[in-house]
């Protein structure tokens, strides 16, 4: 916990009754305390939205194996440049799938992978949807793949803002690093051996409709309850914590998204210039979160925080800007895997 960067995580020590069961409930089926779900805890509600997601589509029991979802979350997570998960989920398709499925899907180029099914579901994630899934999948496979897809384009946003680049120590030597990858590997291939059944992690927030861009979850009831229940909490953050103007502004350049900033930040400056001097910073914070979360640096928080914005709020922010591109690029690859053109598809802000 102490990695985390900008707020002050919620100790297991002191956490209240219903957070801490929900800690305890990732601790014993993550294998660890995770701390991309742990840094959501000033806002509890949210936290409990991201483990929902990150649960019921690639830790429970499902039909789509866990190396396969690994694959997906690994393939994702380079895409974003979080060198974060990259190293988690690599490990885990290392214990999962081998080394060198692990080295051909992070560094060797998709072409390499040698199962054919998770080369295609590689192509298709970095693709963006344009490449188009096995027609096979059952609907409910579908919705678990497009589900860790959605997740983790939400997770890479936060982590790159909130977790350093490693969950290994940076000091520690090369020999020690390799001995913890060996222990994280062991504990992913226990956990994955023990996942529990699906439908469990939404229980604890409210019911809520499932929105049409997320339509491609109504394949699994599991993935489709979560889905809906977290997207509603996170909206509800969204709009506690961000004026009217930004989140038109910020849902407005997320649909006309198509590709990657940077590496200049000018971008971002010229688009919140015709807001209100005391909305800029959020607007820039939420832009930058939503489309080059790696771009989002001690200033652009240190900015929020001197218009008073406290923990919860810095992640109610922050959240809902990553929900509403990850939920874009869940449209673009539910598009993408019916078949159709990607640009038919457009979220909801």
């Amino acid at each position: 916990m102490t990695d985390i960067r900008h707020v002050v995580p919620v100790r297991p020590a002191v956490a209240p009754a219903a957070l801490a069961e929900v800690y305890a409930g990732i601790e014993r089926e993550f294998g660890v305390l995770a701390p991309p779900v742990v840094l959501h805890s000033p806002d509890p509600a949210v936290l409990g939205a991201c483990w929902a997601m990150l649960r019921e589509t690639l830790v429970a029991a499902g039909e789509v194996d866990r190396a396969t979802k690994e694959a997906v979350a690994a393939a994702v997570s380079a895409a974003n440049a979080c060198p974060y998960c990259v190293e988690v989920h690599g490990s885990a398709v290392h214990a999962l799938a081998g080394p060198d499925e692990a080295a051909a899907l992070l560094r060797d180029g998709t072409g390499a992978v040698r199962d054919p099914a998770a080369r295609r579901l590689v192509e298709w994630v970095r693709a963006d949807g344009e490449h188009p899934l096995d027609s096979s999948l059952s609907p409910a496979a579908t919705a678990e793949l497009v589900g860790v897809a959605v997740t983790f384009h939400y997770i890479n946003r936060m982590v790159n803002i909130f977790l350093d680049d490693s969950p290994l120590p940076a000091a520690a030597p090369a020999p020690v690093r390799d001995v913890l990858r060996q222990l994280l590997r062991v504990r992913i291939r226990r956990t994955a051996a023990q996942a529990g059944p699906a439908g469990t992690a939404a229980d604890r927030l409210p019911v809520a409709e499932l929105p049409a861009d997320l339509a491609w979850a109504r394949g699994s009831v599991p993935v489709a309850a979560a889905f809906a229940r977290a997207a509603a909490v996170i909206e509800d953050a969204g709009r506690r914590t961000v004026s009217p103007a930004v989140r038109e502004l910020v849902v407005g350049r997320v649909d006309r998204w198509d590709g990657p900033t940077g590496p200049s930040r000018s971008w971002v400056h010229d688009a919140v210039a015709g807001l209100p001097t005391v909305d800029r910073p959020a607007a820039r914070l939420a832009l930058l979160a939503a489309l080059a979360s790696w771009q989002v640096d001690d200033g652009a928080v240190a900015e929020v925080r001197r218009t008073g914005v406290d923990d919860a709020e810095l992640i109610g922010l922050t959240a809902w800007a990553s929900l509403t591109a990850a939920r874009r690029v869940g449209a673009r690859l539910w598009i993408g895997a019916s078949g159709g053109p990607t640009g038919a598809a457009r979220p909801r802000g």
